[in-house]
């Protein structure tokens, strides 16, 4: 990888000082001091909730026991609808912090005149800077880069280098999954695969999501004894069969323990092998029950597990 790194910049003439890359010397891979244990919620748990009131949202899931939380709405540098100071002012008020949050880095985040990631994606770091955060982790791939070998292998140029930008502020660059990683193949390799071996891992760490692979066959443990070590973070989810499902792949998350994963297993393997130190709580349908009913539920259970 440090050799195709080292042809994309002289093929893209990207130079050390547009990007500001540290030497590598200078570099920990233990850049992430906290290495505890984390429980947390991806707050698309309770997307509705957070979208009309979302303080109030907030102050359940803390007195609910949460304290720690993962964002999926950072737009215009604003969190639902607050800015970065704002947001954070309101969870630390709460005793509450936010070691990741999801943001897509797309090829638009790259400027091809100036060879540098554009200031869009440079607030993306500084704000999340602001907010505390360990890991800004990139969700999904887009369509059309997943078709094309070097069209994958420049995304993934970008995350290494996203990896390098995000250590220079002491946080992480991260990856979370789908589950088309798990089915499209490209140079007869599955996408996952590519990625894992693609990226750094000095640079870029992985959210292993494996609820949203469970509908399509892959399953998270054989992945976690696949590639031990390089899941920091999991979401964890639990999967029931329904007619069409939530990514056309006839299956629903739902409360945990409720379903066919066996996230509790799922969980201790990554503990013991995956290098997994946050484990997030994702569920994005309910079954009939109210969201944050299920957050609460969702809570009470993995506390059991024995993962802290």
């Amino acid at each position: 990888m440090q050799n195709s790194r080292r042809t994309f910049i002289q093929n893209t003439g990207i130079a050390i000082l547009g990007v500001g890359i540290a030497p590598k010397a200078l570099w920990s891979k233990n850049a992430i001091a906290d290495t505890s244990i984390k429980i947390g919620i991806q707050l698309y748990l309770v997307r509705d909730d957070m979208f009309k009131k979302p303080l109030e949202t907030l102050k359940a899931l803390s007195k609910m026991g949460y304290q720690y939380i993962e964002h999926a709405n950072y737009s215009n540098r604003k969190l639902y609808g607050y800015s970065p100071i704002e947001f954070k002012k309101i969870i630390s008020d709460l005793g509450m912090q936010m070691p990741s949050g999801h943001t897509a880095l797309n090829a638009n985040h790259w400027d091809t005149t100036k060879k540098d990631f554009t200031d869009a994606w440079k607030y993306t770091i500084d704000d999340a800077v602001t907010l505390g955060q360990d890991y800004v982790i990139s969700p999904s791939i887009d369509e059309n880069v997943r078709t094309s070998y070097d069209a994958l292998m420049h995304q993934l140029e970008l995350f290494n280098l996203s990896g390098e930008l995000c250590l220079e502020s002491g946080m992480q660059f991260g990856y979370h999954n789908h589950n088309f990683e798990f089915i499209e193949k490209v140079n007869g390799q599955l996408i996952y695969d590519i990625i894992l071996k693609e990226t750094d891992p000095e640079l870029v760490i992985h959210q292993l999501d494996f609820g949203n692979m469970f509908g399509i066959g892959a399953r998270g443990m054989d992945w976690i004894k696949k590639y031990p070590g390089r899941f920091v973070s999991v979401h964890v989810k639990d999967e029931i069969k329904v007619p069409i499902g939530e990514m056309n792949d006839q299956h629903d998350s739902t409360i945990l323990g409720n379903g066919l994963v066996d996230p509790k297993a799922v969980c201790l393997l990554a503990k013991s092998i995956g290098g997994t130190k946050h484990f997030i709580i994702e569920q994005e349908s309910y079954q009939g029950i109210a969201p944050l009913e299920c957050a609460r539920i969702n809570l009470e259970r993995i506390k059991t597990w024995g993962l802290v």
